[in-house]
């Protein structure tokens, strides 16, 4: 038989000696060291255990608790460790084996359940340490959301954050220490949050309402959602473009030539498990496209200011790559030396030079070519006619 675990990882709760589970209180009663937050520390019964409070930031205490390998040691965590919570941190850590965790209920499920919302059709957002723009992918007209807060000041910043982003009539209902004794339930709107101190832990129930404009679902939003001086992949193109980067869960895109940043935003909004490096040669574009990414709730793209191909030597290595324009026959041959087979490249042109070079790839490599011709019904004197845009020429190959 294996030996048990020296590490046990407890989800607790704020209602903690009285709501602990029997295994929980189990595991905290053999232990020799408990380390946790001071707040959850001091939650505890008495105990023989040493208490250790875990350290700020958290991730100075990882090694710390490492250290004690080889000794019985539980380590606290808030509700359910695995959702939005330390037990993903800490379990990366260990070998199968090290350790075994006792979840409490999380406090979106607390929450929902105070509520009377379906929580598999309920959003959650952990906004402990993460941006309020966070939200903005998701903000629209009749969604729940459940949205854990950094502190009691963060609930008049996320109430702001929804005036200002035209859903001022939100229902906001503030839940305070959740579960526990000092549980306390507080209803407003984010138009009119009632004049009271809120505490940590906090979270916000929130039922979006409001004439606020949502961010699209499909790929190919309008160009007004991003901050440009013209050198944008347009709605139509991007759409396009987007269908053949064809993200796929877990993959990393290169973006190379950011502009504005919309393909590495868009292709970060198709799914929460993808991840993106724009590069982009202007200091100029290259801040834009870190305004544009934080305020669409893409802010883990990572730019990179430089040159291709001299900046990408040093990059993780990418599943897709877009080149917006720029392609020339070094970008290409060291892309091809470089990449593993299997990468998905697509490149647009609009100049005669570089679509001889898409052209010249697409007969030595393979891929599709298509050219992209739109116009747009536009005044023509008194009557309407046909404004034709710049044609566009598209290849995408897999290496």
């Amino acid at each position: 038989m294996a030996d048990a675990p020296w590490l046990t990882i407890v989800g607790l709760g704020e209602d903690a000696p009285d709501g602990l589970a029997r295994a929980s209180l189990a595991a905290l009663e053999a232990a020799e060291i408990v380390m946790g937050p001071p707040r959850h520390l001091g939650l505890l019964p008495d105990l023989k255990a040493e208490r250790i409070a875990w350290p700020v930031p958290f991730a100075d205490g990882i090694a710390q608790l490492l250290a004690l390998r080889g000794r019985r040691v539980v380590a606290l965590a808030s509700g359910d460790p695995f959702w939005f919570g330390a037990g993903s941190s800490i379990a990366q850590h260990l070998a199968p084996g090290e350790w075994m965790a006792l979840p409490g209920p999380s406090t979106f499920s607390l929450v929902a359940a105070r509520m009377g919302w379906s929580l598999e059709r309920t959003e959650c957002f952990g906004l402990h340490a993460a941006p309020l723009a966070r939200l903005r992918p998701a903000l629209a007209a009749g969604v729940w959301m459940i949205v854990l807060l950094r502190d009691g000041a963060a609930v008049r910043d996320l109430a702001e954050y929804l005036v200002d982003a035209g859903f001022g009539a939100s229902d906001l209902v503030i839940h305070e220490a959740v579960g526990g004794p000092r549980e306390r339930r507080t209803d407003g709107t984010a138009a009119d949050v009632p004049s009271v101190e809120f505490a940590h832990p906090i979270c916000a129930a929130v039922q979006v309402r409001g004439a606020g404009d949502a961010l699209p679902l499909a790929s190919g939003r309008p160009d007004a959602w991003f901050d440009s001086d013209g050198q944008m992949t347009k709605r139509s193109v991007r759409a396009l473009t987007l269908s053949a980067l064809a993200p796929r869960p877990f993959q990393h895109l290169w973006d190379i030539g950011g502009g504005s940043g919309s393909i590495g935003i868009e292709w970060l909004l198709s799914h929460p498990s993808v991840s993106a490096t724009t590069i982009e040669p202007r200091g100029d574009r290259a801040a834009r496209i870190t305004q544009n990414a934080a305020r669409l709730g893409a802010d883990r793209l990572n730019v990179v200011q430089g040159a291709a191909p001299d900046a990408l030597a040093d990059l993780p290595r990418p599943d897709a790559v877009f080149v917006g324009g720029g392609l020339t026959p070094a970008l290409l041959d060291w892309l091809e030396a470089h990449l593993p087979g299997g990468t998905r490249i697509v490149a647009n042109a609009v100049t005669l030079e570089t679509e001889a070079l898409l052209a010249h790839a697409h007969a030595r490599l393979g891929g599709e070519l298509l050219r992209i011709e739109l116009a747009q019904a536009a005044p023509l004197g008194t009557k309407r006619g046909w404004k034709a845009s710049y044609p566009v020429v598209q290849w995408s190959a897999t290496l």
